[in-house]
């Protein structure tokens, strides 16, 4: 490997709030697909920073109900229109855009991840894995080398590494028991009662889905395959849904229009433009309606038009952090990188905590070509990391902004940094060996940079240059 700096192509975005998913090699998730305008290249992690913020407020009273720490849980939004939702091992779960299409209110959805909450405190996975040693470990390294091809910028390759077969359908060998899915159940009944929501939703959702059982041979929905539905289940799921004190609890009008906000970004970031006018007329002078049309102007590249749109958005809700995001975003992917400053600096002080934010905004400073621009980004970057500490994507835009300060040294840490969180071990010692003779010794960074040439697998040449 050449040991010189590595060298970046700036990313390609297409959605407001997103960056490649932050997730190390060893998660066992689908790859995260790298967009380009009017491109797409298969299903993939997909971040949004309002998305998963609407997901994690309607979500984390069940998981406290669980007896789970809401901050430990990683919720994944995956661009498949399939409907199916799924825990991996470590408090992960991937929900599917086309599970949030066919729920038809924020209850449903609550519902249905309430289920996957009671497989998730009851470790079901990890059971159902140790009992199929065979078969998880071939399907962990498929992902695995899907994320990093993914991550590295080959969305292609990553697809035919994962999706040979869907991700959920390598894991179909793995199914829970019918005893596990009416222990889920009830647990997710449990839940949804002590979080203060109805178990309606769940109830209404496996109805509407009753005729899968009956078309056994042709299972239209992924996810009825490991969750098979029966009568029985049913019955004993909704009369003990109904002895609930909270059954006759509905959605606010707030969880619903947020839910209807949440269903037209997915409409507009993963819908071809012209998809997304039909879904949206311009008669339609609804919060999403507009919000959705705005988007679609983005990707049509008609920046004007996005811009007034979202102006006038911004007019109506001024507290709204992913409005200025969105113009932000609108505004540097159009080569107007110091005038998105301003909208994204808006967006990190109305959200400080949403670490998207903060990349977006680094990643915008070093765009600016503006030498005097550096630290300010590297700070940015660096506060991102607080939040998200295992996302490799900082560490690249560090390591821009440090070879642009002549800061060897640095550069090449960060490009470690991004390696070893990536797992790709080799790359991550070589980088830190070189990043050491910049370094000077015995300083963190010098520490840091030994630190990860010795969980790097090093040869005994590099231990005796150590």
């Amino acid at each position: 490997m050449d040991l010189s700096l590595r060298t970046f192509a700036p990313l390609r975005w297409l959605r407001n709030g997103v960056a490649l998913a932050a997730i190390s090699a060893f998660l066992v998730s689908p790859a995260t697909a790298v967009h380009a305008q009017g491109e797409y290249f298969g299903p993939g992690i997909e971040r949004d920073t309002e998305i998963e913020a609407i997901m994690h407020e309607e979500m984390d009273p069940i998981f406290a109900a669980a007896n789970m720490d809401p901050k430990r849980v990683e919720l994944y939004l995956v661009n498949d229109p399939t409907l199916n939702a799924g825990t991996l091992p470590g408090y992960r779960m991937v929900v599917n855009t086309g599970l949030i299409m066919q729920c038809k209110v924020p209850n449903e959805l609550q519902g249905v991840l309430a289920h996957e909450t009671g497989h998730m405190e009851r470790g079901d996975v990890a059971r159902v894995g140790e009992s199929t040693r065979g078969v998880v470990g071939p399907m962990i390294i498929g992902l695995g080398l899907g994320i990093l091809a993914a991550l590295a910028g080959a969305p292609d390759a990553a697809a035919a590494l994962i999706y040979s077969g869907s991700y959920f359908g390598q894991i179909n060998g793995l199914a829970f028991s019918r005893d596990d899915e009416s222990r889920a159940d009830q647990a997710a009944i449990t839940y949804l009662e002590k979080a203060g929501y109805s178990g309606a939703g769940i109830v209404d959702f496996f109805n509407n889905f009753r005729y899968e059982e009956v078309f056994s041979d042709a299972k239209k929905y992924p996810f009825w395959v490991d969750h098979p539905l029966t009568d029985d289940r049913i019955e004993a799921l909704t009369v003990r849904a109904k002895a609930q004190s909270h059954w006759d609890v509905k959605d606010t009008p707030e969880a619903i229009a947020k839910f209807e906000i949440m269903k037209a970004k997915i409409k507009a970031f993963m819908n071809r433009p012209n998809q997304t006018y039909m879904d949206y007329p311009d008669t339609d002078k609804s919060f999403p309606a507009r919000y959705a049309r705005a988007i679609a102007d983005y990707r049509e590249l008609e920046t004007e038009k996005a811009l007034k749109e979202i102006d006038a958005l911004i007019v109506e809700r001024p507290d709204d952090p992913y409005l200025y995001e969105l113009k932000g975003q609108t505004l540097m992917e159009s080569a107007r990188a110091e005038e998105a400053e301003i909208p994204l600096r808006k967006a990190v002080e109305l959200k400080p905590e949403a670490s998207l934010l903060r990349l977006l905004l680094g990643q915008d400073l070093i765009a600016e070509n503006n030498p005097a621009k550096l630290d300010d980004a590297i700070v940015t970057l660096n506060r991102s990391l607080v939040v998200e500490p295992d996302n490799p994507i900082p560490w690249q835009y560090l390591s821009q902004a440090y070879d642009s300060k002549g800061e060897e040294g640095l550069a090449r840490l960060a490009t470690a940094e991004q390696d070893f969180h990536l797992g790709q071990v080799k790359a991550a010692r070589s980088f830190a060996m070189r990043a050491r003779e910049f370094l000077k010794r015995g300083t963190p960074e010098w520490n840091r940079a030994t630190d990860i040439v010795l969980t790097s697998n090093p040869s005994p040449d590099d231990l005796r240059l150590l």
